[in-house]
């Protein structure tokens, strides 16, 4: 199916049935965030017989929680992680390149304070090292009255000077979908809300897995000649049979979300946290300000949605009340809050989760392929290091030579329309590739206008509600299209029009929506809202969240 609308999913497992008592597929890969992702679309590439299957939504977890950064890591060339940080910094540059509308420079000014005076010359090599990697400069250095410029409201007590530097921003859950439509239409299968209840064992090794649709009850028994771990946080958890070792460390990040207007923010700013010295950032993103992260060991059930704790939101707040006090910013402008869960490498010792590597293992026990640790900007790396493992259990499959893009090339001219501006077309063509010309014309009169308050056209939830394999409101308003992290209360006021989407393109009865939009501000306020100001679930709801509970996210 070369898109996912109405029906997609009863197709799908259909196919699945059939395919069962056929010869197994060459891949399964397990988990739909950018690490399974990735994987995906290299080995369709490669010219392999691929599905992949997610637990719960595609990008359902940490990549779609991110700090919205394609990044090399100052901070990891000050913890002596060069190699890294050149892999990132090199993949970073290639992003930029190949998908304008989707990764983005983004402009970063490093502000010094009087206690980081003698750091100065420190900082200098980093940033000359990173622009050694980058292959083109774009450092240098701020005196106190430059980096007043840039940041009007920044304090100024202490300020002894800070550097311009260049890093990328992104939609993290748009990278993943692409990835994910460009493997789908090249002849891959993928299916969301159908988590793998077990992995299935041939004497010994890996041979296929148990797989449940989360809509229906049903399973199926799929096999293939090797299984891809890459369910993030969950790693271990597919690992049992095979593994005899616990890999991942989950850490857990978190975000506030405020207005523009509230928090006005030219560039990205880093500075260090006046209680640890953590590094925290703020950055402008599709018409917001984030200010992230943290980094906290998560004890919580990997099942559970994460959400920011009561204790982070009080860290960021008085980050940014710390380095911008004449905003005088309070809980009151947090528009909306994101948690995600790092799933970092562990190497048993009891160090701080900031000062984890981010180099990503791939480990092969047996046919199961787990992928673990890694960032989102090195995703294509990742994805290469897998398909290099997959050579032991594919015999045949050749790697695309090493220079290959990560992302199919599109014309950059494919959504050009009178009523978009250059930005506004360059930015579909980024997020949906070869579909954006498509998303263009089944635009309804006026659809091509923004959802206000954001850079989402009401186009874009058209077309995601008819081919990008919705299943639920959450699926749309913070995956598929982002306004329910952009606006007060997940976009409530806009539900009446987005109801009119919903049923016009997936057919969803009045109970249905009624259910589905009850469900969404449940979820909204639970893990998007400020701590202390959620309510339970309301009755109908229930059922879907036990559901959840059962199904692993590899997002």
């Amino acid at each position: 199916m070369t898109t996912l609308g109405r029906g997609w999913r009863a197709a799908i497992w259909t196919q699945l049935a059939d395919h069962a008592a056929q010869p197994p597929w060459d891949v399964i890969v397990v988990g739909g965030g950018v690490a399974g992702a990735g994987v995906f679309r290299e080995a369709v590439r490669c010219g392999l017989r691929v599905l992949l299957l997610e637990g719960r939504d595609f990008a359902w977890g940490t990549s779609s929680r991110s700090s919205k950064l394609v990044h090399g890591g100052v901070r990891y060339l000050t913890q002596g992680q060069w190699r890294v940080t050149r892999e990132a910094v090199r993949e970073r540059e290639r992003l930029v390149r190949e998908a304008p509308g989707l990764v983005e420079p983004l402009r970063f000014v490093l502000a010094l304070y009087e206690p980081e005076r003698g750091r100065r010359w420190a900082y200098q090599a980093c940033f000359t090292a990173y622009d050694l990697f980058a292959r083109r400069r774009t450092h240098g250095y701020l005196a106190p009255s430059d980096v007043q410029r840039a940041l009007p409201d920044v304090l100024t007590d202490g300020l002894v000077g800070g550097f311009r530097y260049t890093e990328a921003r992104t939609d993290d859950a748009r990278i993943v979908l692409r990835l994910i439509w460009e493997g789908v239409r090249a002849g891959g299968c993928a299916l969301s809300y159908a988590p793998v209840d077990a992995l299935l064992l041939d004497r010994g090794a890996a041979s296929g897995v148990r797989v449940r649709d989360a809509e229906s009850g049903q399973t199926l028994e799929l096999r293939a000649h090797a299984v891809v771990n890459a369910t993030g946080a969950h790693t271990d958890t597919l690992r049992r049979r095979v593994g005899d070792r616990g890999l991942i460390r989950p850490v857990r990040g978190s975000h506030l979300v405020f207005s523009a207007a509230r928090f006005p923010l030219p560039h990205a700013v880093a500075w260090r946290h006046a209680a640890d010295g953590r590094n925290v950032c703020a950055l402008p993103w599709e018409g917001c300000t984030v200010v992230g992260t943290t980094d906290v060991d998560h004890d919580a059930a990997r099942s559970a949605e994460p959400r920011i704790s009561t204790e982070e939101t009080e860290y960021l707040l008085d980050a940014v009340r710390t380095q911008f006090p004449s905003l005088a910013l309070g809980l009151d402008d947090v528009v909306a809050t994101w948690a995600g869960v790092r799933p970092i490498v562990g190497d048993g010792s009891d160090a701080a989760p900031t000062q984890a590597s981010r180099e990503h293992i791939v480990v092969d026990e047996r046919g199961l392929i787990s992928v673990a640790g890694g960032k989102l900007t090195t995703f294509h790396v990742t994805a290469r290091a897998v398909l290099r493992c997959l050579r032991d259990h594919c015999p045949g499959v050749r790697l695309p030579r090493s220079r290959v893009r990560a992302f199919d090339e599109v014309p950059r001219d494919g959504a050009d329309h009178p009523a978009l501006d250059a930005a506004a077309s360059q930015r579909l063509v980024g997020r949906y590739g070869d579909a954006a010309g498509a998303l263009v014309a089944a635009a309804h009169p006026g659809e091509l206008a923004p959802v206000a308050g954001t850079p989402t056209l009401w186009a874009e939830l058209r077309w995601a509600a008819r081919a990008e394999g919705v299943c639920h409101l959450d699926d749309l308003l913070l995956r598929r299209v982002r306004v329910g992290l952009l606006l007060p209360e997940g976009g409530a006021s806009l539900l009446p029009e987005v109801r009119r989407v919903c049923q016009e393109e997936l057919g969803w009865s009045d109970a249905r929506w009624e259910e589905e939009s009850e469900d969404y501000r449940c979820r909204w306020r639970h893990a998007h809202g400020v701590p202390g100001q959620t309510r339970a679930p309301a009755r109908g709801v229930a059922a879907r969240r036990a559901r959840d509970a059962a199904a692993p996210a590899g997002g």
